[in-house]
């Protein structure tokens, strides 16, 4: 079989995957899909830090815990999917990466709720975290890469190739039309860089980010 990967660039509630190949310097794209991370039933799943700031402390660890594995679980069936849809075209799924924001470490969630500025950063970690977690129970390999670092990834993984391959990809969508917007430009580069890991000059950026501070009654 083929190796493909996916990558993942996550929003409030949404994330784009894009899972590619790549054959003789070509970067191909297998599976683009918006994937929708929350329940729209439950009120305030969006922002769910935001929205539990109205609640004490033990309501709120339980709304997110709530929120966290109804999240898991669509993350969970959507790139179920996504592998199956691959496995069916004789791709095997080599591993996936999300695209990480800076990496600020985040205290525990009591000292969360008190700050606006890290329930910003909380946020943004929980859709990460839902989707790293759906592919660890998939047993699909994942590793995180920092979006700031995309461009010495490259650098590292394809070496004076690297700007070749970035214009390759960032011209996609002239030939397979939108959406192709920087949500899917940078979820392919990690897809690629994925494909690229055993490159040796890519592992000084590879992330795992501590997510356990977040909902420790769903890790246990």
């Amino acid at each position: 079989m083929k190796r493909a990967a996916i990558g993942f660039r996550m929003h409030s509630g949404w994330g784009a995957l894009v899972a590619v190949s790549q054959n003789a310097g070509e970067v191909e794209v297998l599976e683009r899909r918006r994937i929708v991370v929350i329940e729209p039933k439950i009120p305030g799943t969006k922002q769910p830090y935001h929205f539990s700031e109205r609640f004490d402390f033990p309501e709120a660890e339980g709304f997110l815990t709530d929120c966290f594995a109804a999240s898991l679980r669509l993350a969970l069936a959507a790139i179920r999917e996504s592998a199956e849809s691959l496995q069916a075209r004789h791709y095997s799924v080599a591993g996936a990466a999300v695209v990480l924001a800076s990496g600020r470490a985040l205290p525990p969630l009591s000292k969360i709720l008190a700050s606006h500025a890290m329930i910003h950063t909380a946020e943004g970690e929980f859709f990460r975290e839902a989707v790293w977690k759906a592919c660890q129970s998939l047993d699909i390999a994942i590793t995180g890469f920092r979006e700031r670092d995309l461009d010495d990834c490259m650098a590292a993984a394809f070496g004076k190739s690297a700007s070749k391959m970035s214009r390759q990809i960032s011209t996609l969508g002239r030939s397979i039309g939108p959406p192709w917007t920087t949500d899917q430009k940078t979820a392919a580069i990690a897809a690629l860089l994925t494909l690229a890991k055993k490159q040796k000059g890519i592992a000084p950026f590879c992330r795992e980010p501590n997510f356990q501070y977040l909902h420790p009654p769903l890790l246990k």
